[in-house]
């Protein structure tokens, strides 16, 4: 049976406005008149509560411009059909694992689909190795469990309960790093799509346009590997490293671009150089060989992942706003370079002293770039 009162929460809620002064809004807010142009030329199907129809919430995320002239933003720069293959997947009754290596996206693609989706993308449960299976399902009020006994009143409802009980969309981030008996508890939800509550001989049903995503690490296969009869539950797509070297630099604009307006940093055009050449060391340094194909590279122990490199230059932007001229300069991102690389102080320093000395000593235009690097490695 349907436990009592989730028919009651079948519709999505309305969801409070972002606060003026968040300084990471989440992504419905954040983007809310894109999705609200989205919506009001959205003509196609749509699935059960889903506020965009399949292909607005992939215009959403690829970007495009509407007949109305709108232009929607790209938040994410890859393959079409990677994209179109996670929102399908979503409309079906399968869950949806996006995999890859740290810094492609993962958290940013899942919180941008239940956004689009659901209009909610705070129905998260973020994986650790401590997480508890009580993060998954539910929880007490243990002051009036111990006066009243178990009851609805009580029982305090996970982020993936209420998903269920609404019809919206739920978020596992690091599900591989979540205990294998912990992750065990999403397979009678994602094979029968309820959830079980014994301390009251109840359960809550999905209702239509429930559905769960998922990321997971590459890098952590063997931490805590998905069972079989989980990972069946799932439909797997993986998340590409960016294809060339302009779009690596496009993504690391775009975003750096947002998260410097927040922080009232100069805008990324002013960097664009430099932005360019932090993403060609993480390249270079990641795939092991120059871009030329001429010279084959060590690669150091770090991911020198797209992340990374929006770390480094806003980080950059920072400096050079607070204590240059406002322009992004080489000086500004090698400190930030050195962190990224350099992960192993044995091992790592010496693969940069070597690629500093072998490629960028060599390289021309990058005397500046040199200089500061060598001083900040000194």
């Amino acid at each position: 049976m349907t436990a009592p009162g989730t028919e009651a929460q079948a519709q999505p809620e309305a969801q409070p406005d972002a606060p003026s002064e968040a300084l990471r809004p989440h992504a419905e807010h954040a983007f809310a008149e894109e999705l609200k142009a989205l919506a009001a030329v959205d003509d196609r199907p749509r699935p059960e509560r889903w506020r965009l129809s399949p292909w607005a919430v992939a215009t959403y995320l690829l970007g495009g411009t509407l007949p109305d002239g709108t232009v929607i933003t790209p938040k994410y720069v890859g393959p079409r059909r990677v994209v179109e293959v996670a929102v399908t997947t979503l409309a079906t009754d399968r869950a949806l694992l996006l995999l890859g290596v740290p810094g492609t996206a993962k958290t940013w693609v899942s919180e941008h689909l239940a956004a689009a989706v659901s209009g909610d993308s705070t129905l998260l449960v973020q994986g650790t190795a401590g997480t508890p299976e009580e993060a998954i399902r539910y929880g007490w009020d243990y002051a009036r469990l111990l006066a009243h006994g178990p009851s609805r009143e009580a029982l305090v409802p996970g982020p993936v309960m209420r998903a269920m009980a609404q019809g919206l969309t739920a978020r596992v981030e690091e599900l591989t790093r979540i205990p294998a008996d912990v992750q065990d508890t999403l397979i009678t939800i994602l094979s029968e799509k309820t959830l079980p509550i014994p301390e009251l001989g109840e359960e809550v049903q999905a209702v239509r346009g429930f559905n769960l995503i998922a990321t997971a690490n590459d890098r952590d296969r063997g931490v805590n590997d998905l069972s079989s009869a989980l990972r069946r539950r799932f439909n797997t797509v993986v998340l590409p490293l960016p294809a060339t070297p302009e779009d690596e630099v496009d993504i690391v604009s775009r975003r750096v671009d947002q998260i410097g307006r927040s922080l009232d940093l100069p805008s990324v055009p002013d960097g664009t150089d430099e932005i360019r050449r932090v993403v060609t060391v993480f390249r270079e340094l990641r795939d092991g060989v120059t871009t030329d194909g001429r010279t084959k590279l060590k690669s150091p122990s770090g991911t020198l992942s797209t992340a990374e490199a929006i770390s480094v230059v806003t980080g950059g932007l920072a400096l050079a706003a607070h204590f240059g001229d406002g322009v992004l300069r080489a000086g500004d991102v090698a400190a930030g370079i050195l962190g990224a690389v350099v992960r192993d102080p044995a091992a790592d320093r010496l693969v940069w002293q070597e690629y500093l000395e072998t490629v960028v000593r060599e390289r021309d235009g990058w005397k500046d770039f040199y200089r500061a690097c060598r001083e900040v490695s000194a």
